[in-house]
């Protein structure tokens, strides 16, 4: 049996999102910038593309922007805001267990001499509101944290730190990524109350290659591609028509779903959670995992690499930390502050809305399994 348990990473294309990647490639090739009858056409797809991109997240049209993925948009963000806000402050408020998407460009600016804050999470996972609150300052000018932790699953009160800001009368810009969270918990814009929000098209279904960021009207935000009036000015480039069509039928469908995708993807997390309480108490589960579709957990004393391996070798694939880590330990569940053995053997294990309880069955049974024989190897 092969059990694909790597979602976070990245998720199957669905066929109705593939179909219409197919049309836009194979009918509406045309540039959505030229002026005759096929660049009105593919104009009109992407029009329709981007209103439905944007009730997903229920937000206006115009307020969103296409990008080529999640990393593209959290740069942006950040390089793209930040500089022009240098009159105001020079204080930002950060995580340390943003992707680092976020953090890399944060570490530049650091690096140029903004002032930074780095929140801790508290043992769940979470940045603590009260946390946000005590870093808040009168010259924060942009503050980024995430919706939902990419490895543990984790979900930030962004809300309340909107909230705080508002309470406080600053001005500070508010990004969250929400690349873990689009379609997957219900959400808009306006109840997140961020100013920047990031999505991307390969973690619900749609094809690698597209994202958006949404910027609320009235936000500045400087072009850092140049070389073209695409994306009402802010973005230059012709736009992937077939990867933004896909996104687009990934979204509009996801949103429909939610509700009864998080609903089945819960039963699957719950039951491997209840069946390893109580079938293999070695097992620890890290954090409470607020989003239904991930899950990390660790059997201490066995190194992460060889339960990936032995997983591997019964047509199971998890992770260790984000992929985009390479295999590196995470620092993530390193600020967490979890014991070494829980540290070192942590996988984890995320689904989707093709994942099936057959496959957590298999995937117990296999854990269970690894931990009988690497116990006998020690």
């Amino acid at each position: 049996m092969e059990v694909y348990f790597d979602n976070a990473a990245t998720t199957k294309v669905r066929d109705e999102a593939i179909e219409t990647m197919l049309r836009a490639i194979r009918d509406e090739y045309g540039n959505p910038s030229s002026t005759h009858f096929m660049g009105r056409r593919a104009a009109d797809l992407l029009k329709t593309a981007r209103k439905n991109v944007a009730d997903a997240l229920g937000a206006t049209p115009n307020e969103l922007i296409f990008t080529s993925g999640g990393t593209e948009a959290d740069n942006w963000a950040v390089f793209g805001c930040v500089p022009g806000l240098s009159r105001k402050g020079r204080h930002l408020i950060t995580s340390a267990i943003e992707h680092d998407a976020v953090m890399e460009p944060v570490r530049k600016l650091e690096g140029q001499g903004w002032d930074v804050t780095y929140l801790k999470p508290d043992g769940r996972g979470v940045i603590p509101p009260e946390s946000f609150a005590s870093a808040l300052r009168e010259d924060t000018v942009f503050a980024s944290i995430m919706l939902v932790n990419n490895e543990t699953g984790a979900v930030n009160s962004i809300d309340e730190f909107a909230k705080e800001i508002k309470r406080r009368g600053f001005d500070t810009v508010l990004h969250t990524d929400a690349v873990q969270g689009f379609c997957k918990i219900p959400f808009t814009v306006k109840s997140l109350g961020a100013r920047l929000v990031t999505v991307s098209a390969h973690k619900i279904h749609g094809p690698k290659g597209a994202g958006a960021l949404y910027v609320k009207e009235g936000t500045k935000l400087q072009s850092i591609i140049l070389g073209g009036l695409q994306e009402s000015e802010k973005r230059a480039g012709t736009e992937s028509m077939p990867a933004i069509a896909g996104f687009a039928e990934a979204a509009r469908l996801g949103s429909l779903e939610l509700e009864k995708t998080a609903a089945a993807v819960s039963r699957i997390r719950e039951y491997i959670v209840e069946t390893l309480n109580s079938e293999l108490p070695e097992a620890v589960v890290i954090g409470e995992g607020g989003s239904p579709f991930i899950l990390s957990l660790a059997l201490p004393g066995h190194r992460s690499e060889v339960l990936m391996s032995f997983m591997e070798a019964e047509g199971i694939c998890v992770s260790k930390s984000a992929a985009c880590k390479k295999g590196a330990r995470s620092r993530v569940l390193e600020a967490m502050r979890l014991e070494k053995a829980v540290l070192d053997g942590a996988v984890r294990v995320s689904f989707s809305r093709y994942s099936t309880e057959a496959e957590a069955r298999y995937f117990v049974e296999a854990l269970k399994k690894a931990s009988r024989k690497l116990l006998k190897a020690l």
